[in-house]
This record gives structure tokens, C-alpha cells and sequence, in this order.
């Protein structure tokens, strides 16, 4: 296959994935769900936290600045923490072993109240997995973002995505699209002046 098809058929798997996904009205319900408990979150002085590996982790990053920074136009800084800093990951790494990396630090910020967004592709992350099951003990709302067919973590969460793919650059496509709404309707509930339409 030339190099030229193949763009084509990876352009055309996308579409086809974003488009499946669309067509299920219950995932534009749930990010709205999502929406208003991060919005809740906020509006009683909790804060959220954000983790994933690899690609997830970049798009746990992304969440949080698009919070504590802005996305559409100038507003009050909202609290997000993503639980990937390096150093404190490779110190919990070699002291707890990896599948802690995260749960250690729900442990430490993790609040009543508080919520994590926790994101998997396959769904199966035992760092991930950790992670939730020491914020459902510390009384968190949990937000799940997954693929495949959710894995060890679908049914876990109070809100879940679930992108049907079996590929992973397709769910994480997908994530990100998720990621990018979700923040803009938390700040269409927050701050609607922002917002002409």
C-alpha cells in the first residue's frame, strides 16, 4: 500500500470511529452529566485531579491546563491537578512499585467531594485502577474515559466514556474531542459571558 492510501485510510478510520460515536446520543448526555459535576465541583471549592499513561497522560495534562488556564476567554483560574510530575512519579515508582504512581497521589490531594478524571485506553491500567479505587475510599466523584470495550475499570466510574475502537491512536482522537466539550461546557455553565451563542 502507498503512502498516499494509507493517509487516506487513516483519515477515513477516524471518521468512521468520531462518527459511530456521535451517532450514540448517550455519550453527548454523559459528557454533559460530566459537565455539570465538574462545574459542582468547582462551585463548592473542590478541586479535580487528572492522571493516564502515555498518551492519556498527555491528555490528563491538557485537561488541567486548559483549567488553570484559560480555553475560550479570560476567567477565574479553575483548580485541576494532573498527577504526573516526574520526579514524584519516579520517587513512587522505585519506593512503591509503578502501579502506585497515581494512587499515592489521590492519597495525598484527594478530598471528599473532589473529583478524579481518570483516562485508559484499554481500560485495564492497574496504575489507573489504583487510582480509583483510593478515591471511591476517599468519597470522589470518579470520571472514566475509555476504549475498547472499557476493560477492569468499565462500571467503576459515576460518569464513563467508552470509545469502541480497537485502536488506540483512534480512541485517544476521540478522547481528545471528548476533553476539548467537556471544558468548554463547564465553562459555558460557569462563565456563559464568555459565550455568545
Amino acid at each position: 500500500m502507498d503512502l498516499q492510501k494509507a493517509i487516506e485510510n487513516s483519515l477515513a478510520e477516524s471518521h468512521k470511529v468520531l462518527g459511530e460515536f456521535i451517532a450514540d446520543a448517550a455519550n453527548a448526555a454523559t459528557i454533559g452529566r460530566m459537565a455539570d459535576a465538574l462545574a459542582a465541583c468547582f462551585q463548592r471549592g473542590n478541586k479535580a485531579l487528572s492522571c493516564g499513561n502515555g498518551g492519556s497522560a498527555c491528555d490528563a495534562v491538557h485537561f488541567a491546563e486548559e483549567f488553570t488556564g484559560r480555553f475560550k476567554g479570560d476567567r477565574k483560574a479553575l483548580p485541576v491537578i494532573p498527577l504526573l510530575d516526574g520526579p514524584n512519579l519516579t520517587c513512587i515508582a522505585n519506593d512503591y512499585g509503578f502501579e502506585s504512581i497515581f494512587s499515592r497521589g489521590v492519597e495525598a490531594y484527594g478530598k471528599p467531594g473532589d473529583l478524579l478524571l481518570a483516562i485508559s485506553t484499554s481500560g485495564n491500567s492497574r496504575n489507573v485502577i489504583k487510582a480509583v479505587e483510593v478515591a471511591r475510599a476517599a468519597g470522589m466523584v470518579v470520571h472514566l474515559m475509555l476504549g475498547k470495550d472499557g476493560g477492569a475499570l468499565k462500571g467503576k466510574g459515576d460518569e464513563e466514556i467508552v470509545v469502541a475502537s480497537k485502536d488506540t491512536e483512534r480512541i485517544q482522537e476521540v478522547h481528545m474531542i471528548v476533553l476539548h466539550i467537556l471544558i468548554e461546557s463547564v465553562e459555558r455553565r460557569m462563565f456563559p459571558e464568555n459565550y455568545k451563542e
